[in-house]
């Protein structure tokens, strides 16, 4: 019995995650000696995004008897546009239609949301803290999916690591709550962590959040990176009046160098409004790793060089400027 219910590496490059009748599809063409019919494949979105997703397209039919073609990761499509291009024998990569989809639907759902929120931080920092909202199978692609469409990083280990980062976090409310005293936490994570680690506390698991601010600051000077707000929403969450106080608390107080991080239920209309009440950085969780799938087709637009499609959809390929040879 396995322990985990998610797909391997193995699992899915030998095709079991696809639907079954794309398999069954195989055993038929195999029996007719129509396997390697020549086709022409395109993949298009039913609505604009930004595309991620291509590169694992382009390892998934590594070795396969196929030219294939896609847009850039982290580019923009419009609804129908063609994305991806496949050309070659039929049995070659048909049954991996339903991987290939999935790949390109979620990446690119991620991919957009996080590109939506670093428009609306208006080029500040915005880290993907989503890995907690989605299964740890994927949590690494999202991570990376989050960076194509803009994020500045990710608080997964993998995640970072598959796009050769650093993960990027500051502190749970759990170390704080064990250690018991905000700056207590905050001078024990000074004397443990790596120096390299910017040192970002949390202000609000006990008390008040400018108050805690200053204390964090006087305790570590200019070691001090930022303070990160985190306030639930059972005491109203992040508010830009909450911004605003702790900004001019530790502008007063002599720490314009302390950033403000804020993170907790993010949005890009909620990124906006702190950002200008003056929030310096951003860590966004369930806006991105919620993000609605962008539905992605496969139709077989040619058939042994002949313009081919089903009804309703225009026979041959369909250009797109923006294509590149990958394979």
């Amino acid at each position: 019995m396995r322990k985990l219910f998610s797909a391997n590496h193995e699992e899915i490059l030998h095709g079991e995650t696809t639907d079954i009748y794309f398999k069954r599809t195989i055993q038929i063409l195999e029996a007719k000696g129509l396997e390697n019919t020549e086709v022409v494949a395109e993949i298009f979105p039913t609505h604009e995004g930004l595309l991620c997703g291509s590169e694992e397209i382009k390892n998934l039919l590594e070795g396969k008897k196929v030219e294939v073609w896609a847009q850039k990761e982290g580019t923009p499509f419009k609804a129908k546009d063609t994305i991806v291009r496949i050309k070659g024998p039929y049995g070659e990569f048909g049954i991996f239609e339903t991987a290939m989809l999935g790949i390109l639907a979620s990446s690119s759902g991620w991919a957009t949301a996080a590109r939506e929120c670093k428009e609306a931080a208006g080029g500040k920092l915005v880290i993907s803290f989503g890995a907690r909202h989605v299964h740890p199978a994927v949590a690494s692609v999202m991570d990376r999916a989050a960076v194509i469409g803009g994020a500045d990083g990710a608080s997964s280990i993998l995640g970072a690591k598959i796009l050769n980062l650093k993960p990027s976090g500051t502190m749970p409310h759990a170390l704080v709550l064990i250690i018991g005293d905000t700056v207590q936490a905050a001078e024990a994570f000074d004397r443990v962590v790596e120096p390299e680690v910017p040192r970002v506390i949390l202000v609000d698991t006990f008390h008040d959040e400018a108050e805690e601010s200053l204390r964090v600051a006087r305790a570590l000077k200019e070691k001090l990176s930022g303070v990160r707000l985190d306030t639930p929403k059972e005491r109203g969450g992040v508010t830009p009046d909450l911004v605003r106080e702790v900004r001019a608390r530790l502008d007063q107080a002599g720490f314009p160098f302390v950033k403000i991080f804020v993170s907790g239920g993010l949005n890009p209309e909620k990124i906006r409004i702190l950002s200008e009440a003056g929030a310096d950085a951003f860590g966004v969780g369930s806006y991105i790793s919620s993000a609605k799938p962008i539905e992605m087709t496969m139709d077989l637009k040619e058939v042994k060089g002949v313009p081919l499609a089903k009804r309703g959809r225009i026979p041959g390929p369909i250009e797109n400027p923006l294509l590149e040879r990958i394979l």
